[in-house]
């Protein structure tokens, strides 16, 4: 029952990442790159938009510490689900390394996206839906690796892919609840924050807007939450 569930709900994600991973193999393939290589990256890194960035990083030559400085920019997000992650994933026991290792936004979103049905074993679910998600990914990214060194693409706009997988994400966690604060704070911080600091530069204060905002209201939200859930009962 809990791999079901975790296949049903990471379905959405599969379709995106199958896609997206195609998209990176064939573009890793098309710098001078085995599907071997698609392959390792994706199972051993697992970065999503950081592997696309790699691409150019091992194209171009870029040195350990230019790649380490980029890795650090790119991911920076992920030290904030992190601290959001400390409660969720608390018990998980042997699974936690692979769980924080294979958090990826799409995870996240599947993770947070509110309490699993009756029946259903959590920790179980968090680690399956992670798995699952992964899989994917390699599954894809392989794929695109031997596709792209047996036809020749023309792969402009295809680095584009991730940002379009964002905006479905979003737009399925709207659709999915009825309380939309936590994505118009996620919105306007951003936002804001492009305004002030620009495209380069924005993302980490953003992101230290929007974890002080959802900390701050987090009690109001989770009252609104338990809220809904009673006249969802009723």
């Amino acid at each position: 029952m809990n791999i079901r569930y975790a296949l049903k709900r990471s379905l959405p994600v599969m379709a995106g990442y199958i896609v997206l991973g195609m998209g990176f193999g064939i573009l890793l393939t098309s710098k001078g790159y085995s599907a071997g290589w698609a392959f390792l990256m994706s199972l051993l890194i697992y970065a999503g938009s950081m592997q696309y960035v790699a691409v150019d990083l091992l194209a171009g030559g870029a040195s350990l510490i230019s790649a380490a400085l980029m890795t650090l920019m790119v991911n920076a997000r992920h030290l904030f689900y992190g601290i959001s992650m400390i409660d969720r994933y608390r018990g998980t026991g042997k699974k936690k390394p692979y769980l924080i290792f294979s958090l990826t936004d799409e995870t996240y979103s599947l993770v947070c996206s509110g309490d699993v049905p009756e029946g259903i074993d959590q920790k179980k679910y968090f680690f399956w839906v992670s798995l699952f998600d992964q899989f994917y990914w390699v599954i894809g990214s392989t794929l695109g690796g031997v596709i792209g060194s047996m036809i020749t693409f023309n792969t402009a706009g295809i680095d584009f892919s991730m940002t379009a997988l964002f905006i479905v994400v979003f737009i399925e966690q709207w659709k999915s609840t009825e309380n939309h604060t936590s994505a118009l704070i996620g919105v306007g911080a951003s936002v804001l924050c492009l305004v002030i600091f620009g495209a380069d530069n924005f993302l980490i204060p953003a992101m230290v807007v929007i974890t002080a905002a959802l900390t701050f209201l987090r009690g109001a939200l989770e009252q609104k939450q338990e809220e809904s859930g009673e006249k969802g009962n009723e």
